[in-house]
């Protein structure tokens, strides 16, 4: 593993001011609906000039009583609506659950997205400009999820001091890099999501990662002269759209960051996108940052397993939120 001399702070500092932008007024606008006794909300929040945030949330009709959020996110080529059913398993159990579409996916795109066409898209055309350019591979969204933290925070239904995220595979990525730069973030699961992208190029494995944005890696590759992707073409495709994740920004500095917050690690063995080799790097850092408060971390692999989440690691990330953000409602002050 690549060691630096950076504490968390710092480290935290250094991400957020990349990702820093300006920080206009939230103007949520949405509508809830009332069935049963859940109250589903649907609308906007706005995250920086120019660009508004679709969300889904879902909650208690009871609204006397503050509760604990979880905020989820989806992987590449999916939307907000394909967690639906975890958002209401969440509601039943008392927490406010919200889900937002990432970057050029989802109503991100007017009428839709195309799968992962226009993420593609976007990040390619990232690769092509001058810096400061923009990020739209993860770092974007993550900007959208402190910005979704800000939402939570000022919504009427939540306690904002318990506050808690789950992301799967691409949002697992968005879950260990947002919940390292925002302390606000109580809880962190990344699901199918921990890894080292240093170690995945150094070692060959890198190969399922970038399959995950064939089109964008392959367009690289034409600009580079190459008639096929290889680690070359991803080297240059991620120091510039994700400066930093090979290093300083790695899923194994990062993860030093979060402690020693509540943090639940869920892994596939056979998981092609993030290589076991390269996880157990990450899993060696965080078990060295969370020496002193063992309990508040558990790594979950599951054996023989590629790249899901099984349904044994889907009950143990919904029980650990309930240990840690305790979705025992609190009244109002």
């Amino acid at each position: 593993m690549m060691r630096d001399n950076l504490t968390p702070a710092q480290r935290r500092a250094r991400f957020l001011k990349l990702l820093e932008r300006p920080r206009v007024p939230l103007d949520p606008k949405f509508v809830g609906v009332a069935s049963g006794m859940l109250v589903t909300e649907r609308g906007t929040f706005a995250s920086q000039p120019g660009e508004r945030v679709p969300f889904l949330l879902q909650r208690s009709a009871d609204d006397k009583r503050l509760r604990p959020a979880v905020l989820v996110l989806h992987g590449t080529g999916g939307n907000k609506e394909g967690n639906t059913a975890l958002l209401s398993e969440l509601a039943g159990r008392g927490f406010v659950a919200m889900a937002i579409d990432g970057r050029y996916h989802g109503e991100r795109v007017p009428g839709g997205a195309h799968g992962t066409k226009e993420y593609n898209e976007a990040i390619f055309r990232a690769y092509q400009k001058p810096a400061p350019r923009p990020h739209p591979l993860y770092y974007d969204t993550v900007w959208d999820v402190l910005r979704a933290v800000d939402f939570l925070q000022k919504h009427p239904a939540v306690d904002g001091k318990r506050i808690g995220v789950v992301g799967f595979s691409k949002g697992g990525i968005e879950t260990w890099l947002a919940a390292a730069v925002d302390e606000r973030i109580k809880v962190a699961v990344p699901a199918i999501a921990v890894q080292s992208l240093r170690w995945s190029l150094e070692n060959g494995q890198w190969q399922a990662r970038a399959n995950t944005v064939k089109d964008a890696h392959l367009a690289v590759a034409r600009e580079l002269g190459k008639k096929e992707i290889d680690a070359e073409v991803c080297r240059a495709l991620w120091n510039k759209v994700l400066p930093g994740i090979l290093d300083e920004f790695d899923c194994p500095q990062m993860l030093t960051a979060i402690a020693p917050r509540p943090l639940l690690i869920l892994s596939g063995e056979k998981d092609p996108n993030c290589p076991l080799g390269g996880a157990k790097l990450a899993f060696a850092a965080a078990e060295e940052a969370y020496k002193g408060k063992p309990d508040c971390l558990k790594i979950d692999v599951a054996p023989g397993v590629a790249h899901q989440v099984t349904d044994g690691q889907h009950k143990a990330f919904v029980s650990w939120f309930v240990r840690w953000l305790a979705p025992v409602a609190t009244s109002r002050a």
